[in-house]
Formats: C-alpha cells, sequence, structure tokens
C-alpha cells in the first residue's frame, strides 16, 4: 500500500465545482453566473487594450534586453509596490508623504493576506482574528494556516432586510478583545454588494480605534466597483487619516483583468519610519521560506501604466468600462424582476455595488435553476453580476422569477 493511502480526499471547492459543472453542460442556455471574473457583454473574457498596449512595450523592452527574466528582489518590484500603495492611500496621504507607507509585491490579493497573517501570528503574537458574516470563502481557511486559533465572525448580512447589520457588526466589534484582527472590505463587499456608508465607517473606526483592534482591509476591487479609484479607496484612506496602523491587501486581477499573472500587493501603513526596516527584514524571510520571491510579468504590467500619465488615463477608461456595465446590467435585472412582479422586495440589487449580487435566493432556488434552467450560482445565492448581458437578461430574470414563485 502506498505511504498516502491514509489521505481522505477533500470536499470540493464549490465556486471551482460551480465552474465543472457548467462547462460539462451541454446546453445552448446555460449561463455562468459563479466565477468572479468580467465578461463582456458577448459572455467572453476581456483583455484590457491598455494591458495589450504595456505588454507590447515589455515584448520590446525584452527584445532589446532592457528587462530580463531573472529573479525579483524577495520583496518583489519595488516601484511596483510603491506605485500601488500610493495608487490605494492617494499621493497626498500623510503616510505616503511622511514615508511611513510602504508596499510588498505579493501573489495577489490571497498572497497579501497570507504573508500578512504569517506576519501579524509570528512577530505581533495576534491569534485572534474576526471576519463578516459572510465573507470571501478564504478568509477562514487563510487565516487557519497561518495558525490562527480563535477565529471568528462579526455579524453582517441582515437577511430579512437583504441589507447590512450595521448595529450587529457594531456589537460584535465592541464585544471583540483588545488586539484582535478585523478583517475589513475596503469596498464592493464579496458576497454580498453592501458597503457601510460613510457615517457608518466612521464609526466602525471609532470602535475599531477604541477597542483597540488592528483593521486588515482586504482591497480587490478598487476602482472596478464605481469606476472611480479614489472613490472605492475612500475608506482606507480615512483609517490612515485617522491614525490607524494597518495592513491592506490589493489585488489587480479584476481591476487590471490579471487573474493569471497574481499580482498583488501588501500595503503596510504604521505610525513613524522608525520599525520599517525591521518590518521588512522579517517579510524578506517570511516570503523567502513561502515562495522565494513574486513573479514579475503582471507587475510589470501593473507598473508601466502606473508611471505612465497616457496608459494611466487610458487604464482608468477602462476601469469605467468595467463598472458602467455591471451597474447597468444591475438596474435591467431589478426593473425586469419588478416588471414580471416577481414575490419580493428587489431593491437591494441596484444598492449593491461591485462584481457580485447576494439575490436572497435560498439554496433549494439556486438548486432549480441550476438543475432546471441551467444558472449557475453559488447555493448561497451569490450571484457574479458579470456573467448577466443584454442577451441573456431576460432569460435569467424570468428563471429567477420562477425560482421564487415555486419555492416561496
Amino acid at each position: 500500500m502506498s505511504v498516502f493511502s491514509g489521505v481522505q480526499a477533500a470536499p470540493p471547492i464549490e465556486v471551482f465545482q460551480l465552474g465543472r459543472d457548467y462547462q460539462a453542460d451541454p446546453s445552448p442556455v446555460k449561463v455562468s453566473l459563479g466565477v468572479g471574473a468580467y465578461r463582456t457583454e458577448e459572455g467572453k473574457p476581456w483583455i484590457l487594450p491598455v494591458v495589450k498596449k504595456a505588454e507590447t512595450i515589455l515584448a520590446k523592452q525584452v527584445e532589446q534586453e532592457e528587462i530580463n527574466h531573472e529573479y525579483l528582489a524577495v520583496l518583489g518590484l519595488e516601484s511596483f509596490a510603491m506605485g500601488a500603495t500610493k495608487m490605494l492611500l492617494g499621493e497626498t496621504s500623510p503616510a505616503v508623504q511622511e514615508n511611513r507607507a510602504f508596499g510588498v509585491q505579493s501573489l495577489s490579493g490571497t498572497g497579501a493576506l497570507r504573508v500578512g497573517a504569517e506576519f501579524l501570528k509570528n512577530h505581533m503574537n495576534r491569534d485572534v482574528v474576526y471576519y463578516s458574516d459572510p465573507t470571501w470563502g478564504n478568509h477562514g481557511l487563510i487565516f487557519k494556516n497561518s495558525g490562527f486559533n480563535t477565529i471568528n465572525k462579526y455579524r453582517y448580512w441582515d437577511p430579512e432586510t437583504k441589507g447590512f447589520n450595521f448595529t450587529g457588526m457594531i456589537d460584535d466589534l465592541e464585544n471583540a478583545p483588545e488586539g484582535a484582527v478585523i478583517i475589513l472590505h475596503a469596498c464592493a463587499h464579496n458576497p454580498t454588494g453592501i458597503d457601510p456608508s460613510k457615517e457608518q465607517w466612521m464609526k466602525i473606526a471609532e470602535v475599531v480605534k477604541e477597542k483597540k483592534l488592528f483593521p486588515f482591509f482586504d482591497c480587490a476591487y478598487q476602482g472596478f466597483a464605481s469606476g472611480c479609484l479614489d472613490t472605492d479607496a475612500w475608506t482606507v484612506r480615512y483609517f490612515v487619516e485617522q491614525g490607524f496602523e494597518l495592513f491592506c491587501s490589493q489585488s489587480f486581477s479584476k481591476n487590471f483583468g490579471l487573474y493569471n499573472e497574481r499580482a498583488g500587493n501588501l500595503t503596510v501603513v504604521v505610525k513613524d519610519q522608525e520599525p520599517i526596516d525591521r518590518m521588512k527584514s522579517q517579510l524578506t524571510l517570511l516570503v523567502r521560506a513561502m515562495y522565494s520571491n513574486p513573479p514579475a510579468h503582471g507587475a510589470r504590467v501593473v507598473n508601466l501604466v502606473l508611471q505612465d500619465a497616457e496608459l494611466y488615463a487610458e487604464w482608468k477608461g477602462c476601469i469605467k468600462t468595467m463598472a458602467e456595465r455591471i451597474i447597468a446590467m444591475r438596474q435591467g435585472l431589478r426593473e425586469r424582476l419588478e416588471k414580471l412582479a416577481t414575490p419580493g422586495d428587489w431593491s437591494h440589487i441596484t444598492n449593491q455595488i461591485g462584481m457580485f449580487s447576494y439575490t436572497g435566493l435560498t439554496p433549494e432556488m439556486c438548486e432549480f435553476l441550476k438543475k432546471e434552467k441551467h444558472l449557475y450560482l453559488l447555493k448561497s445565492g451569490r450571484m457574479s453580476m458579470c456573467g448577466v448581458n443584454n442577451g441573456n437578461l431576460d432569460y435569467i430574470a424570468q428563471s429567477m422569477h420562477e425560482a421564487v414563485t415555486k419555492f416561496q
């Protein structure tokens, strides 16, 4: 017998299994509403034109041997990390101007979360983390595998109102132990699409400061949510202005369409420069043991765009295109559901923002949609709005109407 014969099979990851089921479905009306990746009006992946331009420039630089395939530094491409940090915090951020913010290139947002979590566990003795209920499916696993022994949830989604449970979140944060790490979604909360208002964020910041909690932001959708980089970064910038030290994981998968390039950044903000060199030395050892150093191509694409005014302006236009199409699909879906007199209030579809909508559909409704209507969304009712387009909008709305009517 193999020495590995005792290894037990792990349960499938729902979103990836859903993708496999979709691919195997021969139905001509099938729709993928699970994958967290942008799709065009034609339902196809989109390589941003500005990314194509940047890659053409990089190819010429390789040909002329201006760049090569040598290893990056352990903490990554420094100009990329600094550019990403400035994009998040803003050029006029006090943390940027006082040189007390820095970045660590990571394996997308997931890698940034893992590096940050291990640093907090190993060098800050943090052992308790809170994340929203619900949250992105990987948050708990990342912190568990980083050694956190206490993993808690704070209330977020209110199934009755299909909105934000502000009172529940505040109550849970007020009862969290001092020093706990709090995962906060910077914008376009995944999976609900519901974000606190500015006034609510101010109260959240007040409680986090009072309880001496450590904010760890997850920023996967800057610019992708509202179409504006500054709007989507407001929360993180507010916390910095309030004097917080914090971590923030950044992903360029969505806003650059660089899903498989794993371009990400861990932004670190501290009160003064004094501990930065020591922090970087420990982060270097942590990364060295984890994956040695990050890949270059995606980071170079992002870096080139962030440093070039013309490409940067074009990229912001691409972001706006993606955000506006998703917003339009939200409006279209709500209008159709209301026109069909689908039971319930569907205003939450347009009150939400970003890639995902927490529809409020029950697991049995979602199973019906998958088996009978060939619509593939998570059993929690989370729908990727990127899969909705004018060609399938009527079919999706009619199918949802039938599901709700059947199982209400």
